[in-house]
């Protein structure tokens, strides 16, 4: 069965002009478009099948993230029911100079496992193994806003 390390995926986008917004800092539809996607590839991780996104809870922007930096994206599943898989998602600001980072951006995603058909279908349980994996899983249980 897989554990919540086995989901932990950490990816990067340079903040490009055609990202951003009037502010020259990266606009809040294409942050949460990079945060689903690799959502999604984290809840795939651990479904071992295609799953799609049913809900976003607590959005948060608190900071902006400034054309030419780097947005981070950490992602990793932390519970699972019978079809889904629920996801904490953070964005960071990074400087590419230094490698300065910043939260900037917290939500946690539900998705849904499905078949070649559309169906949800059945997700293996979550496992925790580990100090790395009880500390993620357990820090992000603490700060589920449905919970």
């Amino acid at each position: 069965m897989p554990s919540v390390s086995d989901t932990y995926i950490e990816n990067r986008q340079r903040v490009q002009p055609t990202h951003t917004n009037n502010y020259a800092s990266a606009h809040g539809g294409n942050v949460v478009k990079w945060m689903d996607e690799v959502g999604a590839m984290s809840a795939m991780r651990h479904a071992g099948e295609t799953c799609v996104t049913a809900k976003i809870s607590e959005l948060d922007f608190k900071r902006p993230i400034p054309q030419g930096d780097t947005c981070v994206i950490e992602s990793h599943a932390y519970a699972a029911g019978q079809t889904s898989v629920r996801v904490r998602l953070r964005a960071f600001r990074e400087s590419p100079r230094t490698g300065e980072r910043e939260v900037t951006t917290d939500s946690y995603f539900v998705f849904v496992a499905v078949d070649a058909d559309g169906s949800p279908t059945p997700v293996p349980e979550l496992t925790v193994e580990g100090e790395r994996c009880r500390k993620l899983r357990d820090e992000a249980l603490a700060a589920e806003p449905d919970a």
